[in-house]
């Protein structure tokens, strides 16, 4: 009999317990989204150059790294945004000792923050040296500002949303009682006029004459709210 007793008391507690966490509240799930587009201010340019041999003559690597860096001070890029990827060879005097007919390369990686410097680097560089160009990547300085700003708009999208929907039912717009963020980071590749700009060295190799033209790329935030739902 004890032991019916106490699992009867037990039983009892535990939907007495079970009652007190059902939220009775009447609630409104919404989801507000806020977007804007940007163009990305800074991209990263890689360069690769080539020595070659036209008849008799050979212009050097050295020959060529010093144009480009002339070309890249003119533009008014700064020391820190050019740098060197990597060279073709682990040792280039041993192998240019071992094979004189070695045609050594460098890649380069330039930061720009203004595009239009990109014809005028290219344009004081001998174009036979110039093996291939490419955009490495991309970014946008004022990111995190941005990603900020959108999140409290998709936050306020929620709100007018559910305000005019109960609005709409004669119901009262309350609380929030739960926001949830969608992660939205990623963001989409930006289309340029040349999505790959690739110039193979050749006799009649010369900078393209457009400016690179980076069309904008579209951020978004996500929020998913709930809200109390009053009289």
């Amino acid at each position: 009999m004890k032991k019916l007793l106490l699992i009867a008391a037990l039983t009892t507690f535990t939907f007495a317990a079970f009652a007190q966490t059902v939220d009775m509240r009447r609630k409104i799930s919404v989801t507000g989204t806020a977007e804007q587009e940007v163009t990305p201010d800074i991209i990263y340019v890689s360069i690769s150059l080539k020595e070659y041999v036209d008849g008799k003559n050979k212009t050097t690597i050295d020959v060529l790294e010093r144009q480009l860096q002339k070309a890249v001070a003119d533009a008014g890029v700064a020391k820190e945004d050019f740098t060197i990827n990597s060279l073709s060879s682990y040792n280039y005097v041993t192998q240019k000792k071992k094979n004189p007919d070695f045609l050594a390369s460098k890649q380069y990686r330039i930061k720009f923050h203004d595009l239009n410097a990109y014809n005028q680097i290219l344009s004081e560089v001998d174009a036979k040296g110039i093996q291939s160009t490419n955009i490495d990547s991309y970014d946008y300085s004022k990111i995190e500002a941005l990603k900020k700003d959108l999140k409290i708009k998709a936050l306020m999208a929620a709100k007018e949303k559910a305000g005019y929907l109960l609005t709409a039912i004669g119901d009262h717009l309350g609380s929030a009682l739960d926001i949830q963020e969608v992660s939205n980071d990623v963001y989409p590749q930006p289309v340029y006029r040349a999505n790959v700009m690739m110039m193979k060295a050749s006799a009649d190799a010369a900078p393209p004459a457009d400016d690179i033209d980076v069309k904008k790329i579209k951020l978004s935030s996500q929020m998913n709210v709930t809200f109390e739902i009053v009289k």
